[in-house]
């Protein structure tokens, strides 16, 4: 896209500025579009012409001379259908004017929007660096790619136009926007196999990167025209008479032009001399019939002796994205090489415009049985493109500098081709070792890797892969992916995933820690985690926090982004909104109310007495019993029953210990109901917080682990365990009795249910105090 930076008139004219290039646009779409086609690029080229007309590009011209540059070059050159030509002329509106989005789609359609929002900039995010907002941009039209890549082609053709006029732009941003076009637009033009945009986005790129380079090889590439043409036009006859000779027809040989940035390319990698290099003559020959293609090839060898290893055949085995030809080099007549490239009119053309030379015949929403072979030709190149950088794409981009190295790398050409053990041809970048394709064949077959065979023999996984090595992956299900591999794989996509993979782990276990702190908040206020009321609460929490799983607020809390007591406060305020056993308790104490004013007159003496055994030790309960009618009264649980909020209890006025409160079922109230005088009615406080012991004997088999699931079920449940014990007799059967705290009776068979259902358990129940341990003497010998 081009700079933002504009200059705005001072006041809105009626009239719509005229594009210098608008009507040969519009004759170049008519050459191709339908009439209805071509009315939509007019509205389009209207919209954007009135919503541009105050401004101007920083050469002084108008600005929308730029949007309709960028739109011929996707009609003239690229030949691509409507919806991105009209994208191409409003891909600066929502950006740069005061049109929306949803502007655009209800006057263009929902494809045109889409387009233009993949191309636009992220202007509305702050970042700390350039490198930052460029990885961020970049990361945001590889997103937009992987629904449409048309959106990539407009880029190309938008960054095309901006190169072109660079020159407006201060120094240190000409060698900035250079910069990326050599590290990213040239490379990924070639990536989708465009290659009339991938030469000249080079070489004005190495205009700006290294302008005295340029001048001094354009200088001497103008110097040796016109020996170059003599050399050239010789070659051609030569191999003109030849191909007439064996009765070829229909052909065309013309001379290849090289570019300033291949030249510059070849002589510093080589390090040969401009009359090294450019004293070779390039051909290019095209043919009518891939037949046609390897007659010529042989006709050429019988002419001259070619170059051992300098022989490519791309026609057999046609490189991911989609080039097709032959490529040999021989010694001419007077010892000079010749470079010839040999392949069929159809073949040049994917080779120049590549996936868009195509675009226009493609037919949407087919599906995979109805596609032509065309249909299924460009699906094949977009999805190898989407495959071999989906690891852009990812949330979790971590350091810019890496991400932008990683896709420049990834994004060059320097790749290598090996072959699945069915013999289909995958490619991956020079240096990639077997876990970078296993990776690239899927990633479970990466994260179960174990080991490969490279042409039917063992290799580590270190093992660097050659073109034309057979790699056959060797797995197990119970593998996992070794931190060490990062630095074994070369490929941006491999390390991408196995990263994503421990971060995935790493989530896991903030989630386990997360979760286990929350439980230990919940039963300091007497709630179990596992229980149905807490899990619903649980899941309002979650989305008053914005989370969209529970597991990530367990995570949250893991890794201290929010705090367990936090979480447990809401869960608890959760529960107590509109609670049944809170509704019913308060119930319960109204309904008792007329009872506690009767019984006040029967009880008085006792109470008088109890009220003399306190000796002024007046306060409130803590142990959540009360006596009817006086609140104020010293009271205890009995230790003999420990009796639960819930249970049938009675009081009974002890010697010197006030009120004592013992389940009505507790073996000991046989003996008091003796002494009917000094007993008391008592009832449960509901008002306040309490913990209450109670004991319980579990009976399972032995196993390994038993103890640790047991307690771990406990805890799920809401309690706290205050003691153990355990004893196992000699026929592997063991006994666990657990002295808990739990807040009230309803919790009582919950827990109960939730130790029942851990494996070899086969019974759980609450006892008396002692009874468990008596019982497991008993049985253990």
């Amino acid at each position: 896209m081009s700079e933002s930076a504009t200059e705005k008139g001072p006041s809105r004219r009626r009239c719509i500025p005229q594009a210098d290039n608008w009507r040969v646009l519009q004759v170049a779409c008519s050459e191709y579009l339908d009439g209805e086609s071509v009315q939509k690029v007019v509205d389009a080229y209207e919209f954007a012409a009135n919503c541009h007309r105050d401004q101007k590009r920083r050469s002084g011209e108008p600005y929308i001379n730029h949007p309709v540059e960028v739109a011929f070059i996707l009609a003239k050159d690229l030949h691509m259908d409507a919806d991105p030509i009209c994208a191409a002329l409003l891909h600066d509106t929502v950006e740069d004017t005061d049109a929306t989005l949803d502007d655009l789609t209800d006057r263009f359609g929902a494809t045109v929007s889409e387009l233009v929002d993949g191309v636009t900039k992220l202007t509305s995010i702050e970042v700390n660096s350039m490198d930052e907002k460029q990885a961020l941009n970049l990361r945001k039209m590889f997103l937009a790619m992987s629904k449409d890549i048309r959106v990539v082609i407009i880029k190309l053709a938008d960054r095309l136009h901006n190169m072109r006029t660079l020159a407006a732009l201060p120094a240190e941003r000409r060698k900035f926007k250079a910069r990326e076009t050599m590290d990213v637009y040239a490379p990924l033009a070639d990536r989708l196999g465009i290659s009339s945009i991938k030469w000249e986005l080079e070489d004005l790129a190495f205009f700006y990167l290294e302008p005295d380079e340029y001048e001094r090889i354009a200088r001497m590439v103008q110097d040796s025209r016109a020996q170059r043409e003599r050399n050239t036009s010789e070659a051609i006859k030569i191999i003109d008479n030849e191909l007439k000779r064996v009765g070829l027809s229909g052909y065309q040989i013309t001379g290849r032009p090289k570019h300033l940035w291949s030249i510059y390319q070849k002589m510093t990698r080589k390090g040969k001399e401009f009359s090294d290099i450019y004293d070779l003559i390039a051909l290019r020959v095209l043919t009518g019939t891939v037949g046609d293609c390897y007659s010529t090839l042989g006709a050429v060898h019988a002419l001259w002796h070619p170059l051992p290893g300098r022989f490519k055949d791309y026609i057999a085995m046609p490189k991911p994205n989609g080039y097709q030809s032959l490529h040999t080099t021989v010694i001419g007549s007077d010892a000079r090489p010749i470079e010839i490239q040999i392949r069929t009119y159809d073949m040049h053309e994917q080779a120049e415009y590549g996936i868009a030379a195509h675009w226009l015949y493609k037919k949407a929403g087919n599906s995979s049985g109805n596609m032509s072979a065309d249909d299924r030709d460009i699906d094949s190149q977009i999805n190898w493109i989407r495959r071999s950088l989906d690891w852009a794409t990812d949330d979790e981009m971590g350091d810019p500098h890496e991400y932008l190295n990683s896709l420049r790398v990834d994004l060059f050409e320097d790749e290598i081709f090996v072959f699945t053990p069915k013999g289909e041809v995958m490619s991956l970048r020079r240096d990639s070792t077997p876990l970078d394709f296993a990776y690239a064949v899927h990633t479970e077959v990466g994260n179960h890797c174990v080991g490969a065979k490279v042409n039917g023999a063992v290799a580590p996984l270190t093992n660097r892969l050659q073109s034309g090595d057979r790699v056959e992956i060797l797995t197990n299900k119970n593998a996992k992916p070794s931190r060490d591999w990062l630095n074994i794989v070369a490929t941006p996509s491999a390390k991408a995933k196995i990263r994503k993979y421990f971060t995935a782990v790493s989530k896991s276990d903030d989630a386990e820690q997360g979760r286990s702190d929350v439980a230990h908040e919940l039963r300091k206020r007497g709630y179990g985690i596992s229980t149905q009321r807490t899990t619903k609460a649980l899941d309002e929490v979650m989305h008053q926090l914005d989370y969209v799983r529970v597991d990530d607020l367990f995570a949250a809390v893991g890794t201290n982004k929010i705090s367990a007591k936090q979480v447990a406060n809401k869960v608890e305020a959760e529960l107590e909104k509109n609670s049944p056993e809170r509704i019913a308790a308060r119930e319960r104490a109204a309904a008792k109310a007329a009872e506690h004013e009767r019984a006040m007159s029967e009880d008085m003496p006792l109470v008088s007495n109890a009220r003399k055994i306190a000796s002024g030790k007046r306060r409130r309960n803590n142990c959540g019993v009360v006596v009817k009618g006086d609140p104020d009264l010293l009271v205890h649980l009995a230790h003999c029953c420990n009796p639960v909020a819930g249970d049938d209890i009675v009081g009974f006025i002890t010697r010197g210990r006030g009120v004592s409160v013992h389940r009505a079922n507790c073996p000991n109230c046989k003996g008091l109901m003796a002494h009917p005088e000094r007993m008391i009615a008592v009832e449960w406080d509901t008002t306040g917080a309490t913990e209450f012991q109670v004991e319980i004997v579990v009976e399972a088999t032995d196993r390994m682990g038993l103890l640790k699931d047991v307690t771990i079920a406990i805890g799920d449940a809401g309690a706290n365990i205050l003691s153990a014990a355990t004893q196992t007799s000699s026929m592997g059967m063991a006994r666990l009795r657990f002295l808990v705290a739990i807040s009230d009776a309803s919790l009582l068979g919950t827990l109960l249910a939730t130790v029942s259902r851990v494996p070899s358990v086969y019974d759980a129940r609450r006892i008396m105090p002692g009874e468990g341990a008596n019982q497991m003497k008993r049985r253990a010998k």
